[in-house]
C-alpha cells in the first residue's frame, strides 16, 4: 500500500482526477516556473541535424568498440540528437529527447545503454516500452546490430507469441527487454518469477513516449514503474509533444535534460504533399491508377494507409483479384504474419504495404517513395506520423492523399497545422475511370471473400471485447466522446 502512495506521488498523471493528455507545442512553452522548481536543463534548437551535431562519435564520449560499430553501420557522425542526448545520458540524467522521426533517436538511447553494459554485463540493465509489436522487433534488430561485439541478450515481449517461452527467456535474464505494455503487463503479474528479474534495472525507455503515455496504456504502466527501482534513468524518446511528457519532465528528480529539435506539426521539405478530390465510390479506382503510374513515376514502393482492419484487409483481397503483389500489415492479423508482410515488403517482395496505423510510427524502410492516405486519419499528428514513412534522411518522396464528400473538413486541418496547403495531383478523370469496370468486378470477389472469411463476425466480436476492456478502464466515455471505436 505505501507503494501505492509513493507511486501516485511521483506520477500524478496516472491518478484518478488525471487530466486529458493534450497537444502541446513545445516551442511555446513556459519553462521558467519548472526550471524554478526542479533541475531541468533544456535545449531547444533547429530541426537541422547538421547544424548542431558533434564531429564525431568519439567527441560524445562513446568508448572506441561503439565508435567502431557506428562506423561499420555507416554512421558517419552523430546526428543533433544523438550530439545532445547520449552524452547526458552517459552522465547519468533522465532526458526526454523531443526530434522529428527519422532522426536518430533510437540509436541516441541505445548507444550509451550498451556502453553501460559493456562497463558491468549483468541481469537486466534495460526496459523498453512501445507502442506497437513491429516497433519492438524493429528496435530489437537495432539493438543487435549497435550490440553486435558485445554479444547482447536482447529479448522481445509482445502479444500474439507464446507467454511461457517469453517468461522462460526473461528468467533466464537477457540485458536488455523490448516490450509492448499490455504483454509485459501479463507476465509481471501472472508470474511471481518475473517481477524480480527487472529487480537491478537501470534504465527504463519509452518510444514514442506520446503514445506510450497514452490513457489507455495506463494500468499496464503503473504495473511496470512498481517493478522497477527508484534509482533508475528514465529515457523518453518522442516526435510529437504531449502534456503527460511535459508532467514527467517536470517531476524528475535526476536533473532532466530536455532536448527539442520540433518545430510543431512539421514535414520534411523534400516531402511533396498532394491530394485527389474524387467521389467516395471509385475510391477503388483511383488507387488501382496510382498504383499503375508507379512505375512511370521512378516509385519502388508505396505504403498505403487505412483506417480499419476490415478496409486493409479487403484492399488486400481487392490487389490480390488484380495480380498486384501487396503485403498487408494490421492487428487481425497473427504475429507470425505481421512480422511475414512487414519482411515482404521491406526485403522488395513486395512493393506495396496496405497498413492501419500499426504501421505508422518509427518503421524505418528507406525505399518508401510513397505514402497513400487512402483513408485521411482524423488527426493531424498522425497524418505526420503516417507521411514521415517516405522521404527519409534527406531522401525526396511523395505522399497523396485521397479526399472524398466527407473529408474535405479533416484536410483543411490538416493544412492549419502543417501551416500550408497541398497541391492537387494532376491525373485526367478519364483515364482513371477507363478500367472502372474491372475494378468493380474485382472489389465484388474480395467483398464475397471477406464475407465467406467470417470477417465482420471477427470484427464485431473484437469491438465487444475492446469495449469490455475499455469500461474496465474507466475509459469508455472519453473513447465515445473522442469518436467511433474501430475494430484496429
Amino acid at each position: 500500500m505505501e507503494e501505492e502512495t509513493l507511486l501516485d506521488e511521483n506520477f500524478p498523471l496516472f491518478g484518478k482526477s488525471k487530466r486529458k493528455s493534450k497537444l502541446i507545442e513545445p516551442q511555446n512553452t513556459d519553462f521558467s516556473s519548472v526550471l524554478e522548481t526542479t533541475q531541468l536543463e533544456k535545449f531547444s534548437g533547429s530541426s537541422d541535424t547538421n547544424s548542431s551535431s558533434a564531429a564525431s562519435f568519439a567527441d560524445i564520449g562513446l568508448a572506441e568498440w561503439a565508435v567502431q560499430t557506428c562506423k561499420e553501420l555507416g554512421m558517419k557522425k552523430p546526428t543533433a540528437v544523438q550530439s545532445h542526448c547520449i552524452p547526458k545520458i552517459l552522465e547519468g540524467r533522465d532526458v526526454l529527447g523531443l526530434a522529428q522521426t527519422g532522426s536518430g533517436k533510437t540509436a541516441a538511447f541505445a548507444l550509451p545503454i550498451l556502453q553501460r553494459l559493456a562497463e558491468d554485463p549483468y541481469g537486466v540493465l534495460a526496459l523498453v516500452v512501445t507502442p506497437t509489436r513491429e516497433l519492438a522487433f524493429q528496435l530489437a534488430e537495432q539493438f543487435r546490430a549497435l550490440g553486435s561485439c558485445l554479444h547482447l541478450r536482447c529479448e522481445v515481449v509482445v502479444g500474439g507469441m507464446d507467454k511461457l517461452s517469453q517468461a522462460r527467456n526473461l528468467v533466464g535474464r537477457p540485458h536488455v527487454v523490448i516490450a509492448t505494455p499490455g504483454r509485459i503487463k501479463v507476465l509481471l503479474e501472472e508470474d511471481p518469477d518475473i517481477p524480480p528479474v527487472f529487480s537491478k534495472t537501470k534504465f527504463l525507455v519509452l518510444d514514442e513516449a506520446d503514445r506510450v503515455l497514452d490513457a489507455g496504456f495506463e494500468d499496464e504502466l503503473r504495473v511496470v514503474f512498481q517493478c522497477l527501482p527508484k534509482s533508475r534513468q528514465t529515457l523518453l524518446f518522442s516526435a510529437t509533444m504531449t502534456s503527460d511528457l511535459q508532467t514527467l519532465l517536470e517531476l524528475s528528480s535526476n536533473k532532466a535534460y530536455f532536448y527539442e529539435a520540433y518545430e510543431g506539426f512539421k514535414t520534411v521539405d523534400t516531402l511533396k504533399q498532394k491530394f485527389i478530390k474524387m467521389p467516395k465510390k471509385v475510391k477503388d479506382v483511383y488507387l488501382v491508377y496510382m498504383l499503375s503510374k508507379m512505375e512511370d513515376m521512378g516509385i519502388r514502393s508505396a505504403i498505403i494507409f487505412v483506417s480499419t482492419c476490415r478496409n486493409c484487409h479487403r484492399l488486400s483481397l481487392l490487389l490480390e483479384e488484380l495480380d498486384q503483389k501487396a503485403a498487408a500489415l494490421h492487428s487481425f492479423k497473427s504475429q507470425s504474419l505481421r512480422l511475414s508482410s512487414l519482411h515482404r515488403f521491406k526485403s522488395g517482395q513486395a512493393s506495396i504495404l496496405l497498413a492501419t496505423d500499426v504501421a505508422s510510427r518509427g518503421l524505418d524502410i528507406p525505399t518508401v517513395d510513397l505514402v497513400i492516405n487512402y483513408d485521411i486519419p482524423m488527426n493531424p499528428r498522425d497524418y505526420v506520423h503516417r507521411v514521415g514513412r517516405t522521404a527519409r534522411a534527406g531522401r525526396g518522396g511523395l505522399s497523396v492523399s485521397f479526399v472524398s464528400q466527407n473529408d474535405v473538413v479533416l484536410l483543411h486541418a490538416i493544412e492549419a497545422d502543417l501551416g500550408k496547403q497541398l497541391e492537387e495531383f494532376e491525373c485526367k478523370e478519364q483515364d482513371v475511370l477507363s478500367d472502372i469496370t474491372r475494378i468493380f468486378n474485382a472489389s465484388r470477389v474480395a467483398k464475397m471473400k471477406l464475407m465467406d472469411e467470417g470477417f465482420d463476425e471477427k470484427a464485431k466480436e473484437r469491438k465487444k471485447q475492446k469495449m469490455r476492456t475499455l469500461a474496465e478502464k474507466g475509459l469508455l466515455k472519453k473513447r465515445n466522446k473522442k469518436r467511433k471505436i474501430s475494430v484496429d
